[in-house]
């Protein structure tokens, strides 16, 4: 069977968009799943509905990559878009023919041909998601390196030769996974021009004529399908085979901070899909945060230590799901600064995204680092909840009871893997965390539920204050705690719904 390209695409029927040439408006730094899941096919959705009519150039951040396989497909590759949307079952193949090429740039070629898509008239935006170690500046970088080893680098490389060429500033948009990424971005490409001495006039081109964009970025991307028989099945279903096929959840968000001529500018206004141009991303950043991962952290300790093992099942289960959603549209929502309709529509998503069939998200492995996760997630909608009722929000109470529970459960050992605990169902589980707080929980095993929840509230490295000092809260945990361990997690669920 033949590899995707468009010679055998047209060959295999395919009745879907395709558009075979365009301009090259996007310069890509990052070639991975996640780009390809997302910011392409934004943009492709964009030339359909909206008629774009933009290309993306992909570049590799890093030496190996893959570049050769995409410009074997000639930039194609099919896109699966799984889950579930309001509460129906989605399976939707798409192949994306938004990206034009790849360079690797530590190719000679390449280089030189970055930079010439660099000083192209046609070029609009750069995109990039070099990994959250990718914004760093590396003074040993330099101007002539071809490429320079860091993205800040490169970029700056790029800017300083469309600078030169006389081209108008850039849109860049950011997408690494940390925060003010945009701004972050800039800082870097800043102290290049200092170091590099690219000049004042060069300083306020970056400065003023371009526009650093940071960005907020929200789809679960497993990238490919493990199981081989299925991808048999699919290449037999489609008619070419295609090892850039690409898996991402039907949810998506891209969150873009600037100003409001850039939602103009920008198409996806225009084609109507998920990526708002906002004034600040922060508070987009918060609604994710104590929404998203906070009912993670919120629920899953307690549905472990039930019997349950992946998310999908904690869904179908009434008590669980119920405690869920008290614990956002109740004790969260009511905290957090955006339109009480966003945010019940983003919660509502949130119960999809998590009953997605296609996806066996274990619960251990949401447990990792509990302890810093309940402090950023849970801890501060817990406090403004406090601040706003003047009453212990009871299911965010229930979660805390819940974490000492699972860190403490008839343990058995402390291994160099994390702490060892015995699971009401017989079998045992390791609890991974910083090795302070492991050490801490295997010091006090023999404490009496007292002792243990006083030593822990107290303990202000793990909250950054003393938690007894909340009225009512040490008494709560308390009492939920010997409910879970007395008649299980479940029951203290059901306790804090009621």
């Amino acid at each position: 069977m033949e590899k995707l390209n468009y010679a055998t695409l047209e060959k295999s029927g395919y009745k879907g968009y395709i558009l075979r040439s365009a301009p090259e408006k996007v310069l890509q730094f990052g070639e991975g799943n996640f780009l390809r899941a997302f910011v392409n096919y934004w943009f492709d959705v964009s030339n359909e509905r909206a008629g774009w009519n933009g290309k993306c150039v992909l570049v590799q951040p890093i030496a190996p990559g893959l570049a050769d396989l995409i410009n074997e497909q000639e930039g194609l590759y099919t896109l699966y878009l799984r889950g579930s949307e309001n509460g129906e079952r989605v399976d939707s193949r798409r192949v994306i023919s938004s990206v034009s090429r790849c360079l690797n740039p530590y190719v000679k070629a390449d280089f030189e041909e970055m930079l010439k898509v660099a000083v192209s008239e046609d070029l609009e935006y750069v995109v990039s998601n070099t990994t959250e170690a990718g914004i760093v500046y590396d003074p040993a970088c330099k101007l002539t390196d071809e490429p320079a080893s860091s993205f800040p680098g490169k970029l700056t490389q790029v800017l300083y030769a469309r600078f030169k060429a006389g081209k108008s500033g850039l849109v860049i948009l950011s997408c690494e996974l940390i925060d003010n990424n945009g701004k972050e971005l800039l800082k870097c490409v800043n102290q290049y021009i200092d170091q590099w001495e690219l000049g004042e006039e060069f300083r306020a081109y970056v400065n003023n004529d371009c526009t650093f964009c940071s960005t907020l970025v929200d789809r679960i991307v497993p990238g490919r399908i493990r199981d081989a028989a299925e991808v048999r099945r699919l290449d037999e279903e489609n008619g070419y085979t295609d090892p850039l096929a690409d898996v991402g959840e039907v949810f998506g968000v891209w969150n873009i901070e600037g100003p409001q001529w850039l939602e103009e500018k920008l198409p996806f206004k225009r084609a109507g899909v998920n990526c708002p141009v906002v004034p600040d991303v922060t508070p987009y950043k918060k609604r994710k945060v104590r929404i998203l991962n906070g009912a993670h952290t919120g629920f899953v300790l307690g549905a472990y230590l039930a019997g349950f093992d992946i998310v999908r099942d904690c869904m179908n289960n009434d008590t669980v799901r119920d405690f869920m959603n008290k614990m956002l549209y109740d004790e969260v929502i009511p905290t957090l600064p955006l339109d009480r309709a966003d945010l019940e529509s983003f919660a509502a998503a949130v119960q999809d995204r998590f009953n997605n069939p296609f996806v066996n998200h274990e619960l251990m492995s949401i447990s990792l680092n509990s302890t810093s996760k309940w402090r950023a997630r849970n801890m501060p909608s817990f406090l403004d909840y406090i601040a706003l009722k003047s009453t212990l929000p009871k299911c965010l109470t229930a979660s805390f009871a819940a974490y000492v529970a699972f860190y403490s459960n008839d343990i058995q050992e402390l291994t160099d893997a994390g702490l060892v605990c015995r699971r009401p169902k017989g079998n045992t589980y390791t609890v991974s965390d910083d090795r302070w707080v492991l050490e801490f929980y295997y010091d006090h095993r023999a404490d009496s539920p007292e002792e243990l929840v006083h030593a822990v509230m107290t303990d202000t490295r793990m909250w950054g204050q003393d938690l007894t000092e909340v009225p009512g809260f040490e008494a709560a945990v308390l009492e939920t705690l010997k409910l879970i361990r007395a008649q299980g997690a479940l029951a203290a669920y059901e306790a804090a719904v009621r």
